[in-house]
C-alpha cells in the first residue's frame, strides 16, 4: 500500500521537475533581451611600452569641460568655427582628428574633463567625451580638474569609475600607500618587444590629484598637491631608481605657484591669462627637483596658456584649452600637445630614452603643427636643457 502511494507521489512530481528543468535550460539557451548582462572591461595591453622604432607618443588632452553632447553649446567660437551649430561633437570629432593624424600610444586627460554644471549625467557624459580613444582602442589615463566632481559623482566614483571604462589604465589611488585625493598614480613604460629591454621600465609617468577649491584662513582658494602625496612621489620615485635611472613626466590639473614667475624668466608658446593657482605653496617644486628624474610637468586649467617654460632644470608645459564647451578665445584655435620619447639605438638593440619632443596641434583646417621643442637629451651629465627647433 505504502509503495503504491509513493509511486503515485512520484508520477505527480516528476512532471514538475522536468517543467523546472525545461524552464531553466530555456533562460540559458534563449535569455531575456532586456536583462543587465555582465560585460568585462575591454583592457589595454599592458605593460605600456615602446613601439618597434623605439618612440612613445603621448597626447595630452586638457580641459574637455564636455557637457550633454550635440545638446551643449561651444563657449568663445567665432562664425567660422561653427557659431550655433557648434557642440561638444566638436570636441569629440577634434580629438577623432588627432588620433587619426598622430596614432599615439597613451591620451592624457589632465582634467575638467567634463564639465560638472553642464553634464546632467557625470557618467554618461565621460562616455561620450572619452569614447574616440575608446573607439580607436587607445589606452588612456586620466587625472581630473576643479569642474569634473560639480555633476553627479564625487571625485571618487569619477575615478573608479573611470579606471573601469575600456582602455583605461587610470588608478583611483597607489595600493598600499594612504595618500590624500584622488587619482594618484604611476605608470612605467618598457622596452620595445623583442629588445633586451622588454621587461624593463624606461619611462616612468607619474599622475598627481591637485585638487578643485578649498578655503584658507576663510578666503576661497584652488587645491594644491598635499604632502601626503609628495610623500608617495618621492618613496616611488626611490624605488623605481633602485632599478634604473629612467626620465620621468608628471601631471596634474592646477599649477603651482611658481608658474607665474615665467612670465619674466622666458617661456615659449602663447601666455595669454593670469596663472590661476592656489595660494598654498606646498613645495611641489622642490619636490620634484629633488627627486631629479622627473624631467618636464603638464598642466591644464589655465585654457589661454599653452606655453612651456623651465623652473630650476624641469619644464612646465600647459596643454591649451582642447574642448568648445571650455572659455576660450574666437578665432585662437583649441589645441592639443603632442609629447614624443625616443630611445637610443645601440649596436644590437634598443637602449635608454634619448630625447624627450613636444608640439602643440591646432584644430584648424590644417591641423597646424606648431612650437615644436626638445625638452630633454640624454647626455653623461643628464644637465641638457630644451634646444628650439
Amino acid at each position: 500500500m505504502a509503495s503504491s502511494h509513493l509511486a503515485a507521489l512520484v508520477s505527480l512530481l516528476l512532471p514538475c521537475l522536468l517543467a523546472l528543468l525545461l524552464l531553466h535550460l530555456a533562460a540559458v539557451l534563449d535569455p531575456d533581451p532586456d536583462a543587465a548582462v555582465p560585460r568585462v572591461k575591454a583592457a589595454a595591453p599592458l605593460p605600456l611600452r615602446f613601439r618597434h622604432d623605439g618612440a612613445f607618443k603621448i597626447l595630452q588632452v586638457a580641459d574637455m569641460h564636455f557637457g550633454n553632447g550635440a545638446a551643449t553649446r561651444c563657449r568663445d567660437v567665432g562664425p567660422d568655427g561653427g557659431g550655433a551649430l557648434c557642440s561638444d561633437l566638436n570636441t569629440t570629432r577634434f580629438l577623432r582628428r588627432v588620433i587619426e593624424a598622430e596614432r599615439p600610444d597613451l591620451i592624457a586627460f589632465t582634467g575638467d574633463n567634463i564639465f560638472g554644471g553642464s553634464a546632467t549625467d557625470a557618467a554618461e557624459s565621460l562616455l561620450r567625451a572619452i569614447s574616440p580613444a575608446i573607439e580607436y582602442k587607445v589606452p588612456w589615463a586620466a587625472i581630473l580638474g576643479n569642474h569634473d566632481q560639480e555633476s553627479t559623482m564625487t571625485r571618487e566614483e569619477l575615478m573608479t569609475f573611470m579606471s573601469l571604462m575600456d582602455y583605461s589604465v587610470s588608478q583611483v589611488n597607489p595600493p598600499g600607500f594612504l595618500v590624500q585625493g584622488f587619482g594618484n598614480y604611476h605608470i612605467g613604460i618598457h622596452g620595445p618587444f623583442g629588445s633586451e629591454l622588454v621587461n624593463t621600465s624606461l619611462f616612468n609617468l607619474y599622475f598627481l590629484d591637485s585638487g578643485d577649491r578649498e578655503v584658507v584662513n576663510g578666503i576661497k582658494t584652488y587645491g594644491w598637491i598635499k604632502e601626503s602625496q609628495l610623500a608617495w612621489l618621492r618613496a616611488t620615485s626611490l624605488e623605481l631608481k633602485k632599478k634604473t635611472h629612467a626620465p620621468a613626466l608628471a601631471f596634474f590639473h592646477i599649477p603651482i605657484p611658481e608658474v607665474r614667475g615665467l612670465w619674466y624668466s622666458g617661456f615659449k608658446g602663447q601666455y595669454q591669462e593670469g596663472v590661476a593657482c592656489s595660494s598654498v605653496n606646498s613645495g611641489v617644486l622642490g619636490t620634484l627637483v629633488s627627486m631629479g628624474d622627473v624631467k618636464a610637468v603638464f598642466l591644464g586649467h589655465d585654457h589661454l596658456n599653452d606655453f612651456c617654460g623651465n623652473l630650476n632644470g624641469i619644464w612646465f608645459c600647459y596643454g591649451g584649452g582642447f574642448g568648445y564647451h571650455a572659455y576660450g578665445r574666437p578665432h585662437w584655435p583649441r589645441r592639443a600637445r603632442i609629447i614624443n620619447s625616443k630611445l637610443k639605438k645601440g649596436q644590437w638593440s634598443w637602449m635608454e630614452v634619448e630625447s624627450i619632443q613636444t608640439w602643440k596641434l591646432l584644430d584648424d583646417e590644417k591641423l597646424s603643427k606648431i612650437d615644436e621643442q626638445v625638452l630633454w637629451r640624454h647626455s653623461t651629465d643628464d644637465s641638457d636643457h630644451s634646444v628650439y627647433l
